[in-house]
């Protein structure tokens, strides 16, 4: 299973709150595997210059047909500049077509709890996805 360590983009301040996001994203297809993996990379490189990013990590399992992303930002409004702008906006719409199933959660915590497990996000998706089922 690929996997994308945890990376540091910028250190918050010790006394700050960090928003947090994760996501599981299933594609439709085997054969979409490759595309949607190289867009996620073209997506992570984007996260290593945005404003606002505090860090993020990315596993795929790709015979799965899945993706996950784990993401904190200085706020709500990092996260979502950074989903408006490109090549994130593009990759997104362009991707929509072969996506199955996604399942996104948002949650604060203090920035000294950074950076945030696999399975407490991984937890968190669950509860997101029944609580949607």
């Amino acid at each position: 299973m690929p996997t994308l360590r945890w990376t540091t983009v910028n250190k918050p301040a010790p006394d700050a709150e960090a928003f947090v996001m994760a996501s599981r994203l299933e594609v439709r297809s085997l054969k979409d595997v490759p595309r949607f993996f190289l867009q996620s990379l073209a997506a992570w490189k984007q996260v290593s210059g945005a404003p606002g990013a505090y860090g993020a990590s990315l596993i795929a399992e790709p015979l799965k047909r899945t993706f996950w992303t784990l993401s904190a930002w200085e706020d709500k409004d990092a996260l979502y500049t950074y989903a408006r702008t490109e090549p994130h906006r593009s990759i997104m719409k362009g991707l929509r077509p072969t996506m199955k199933d996604s399942v996104f959660t948002f949650w604060q915590v203090p920035a000294t709890d950074l950076p945030i497990t696999w399975p407490d996000a991984r937890r968190r998706l669950a509860e997101q996805d029944h609580a949607g089922a």
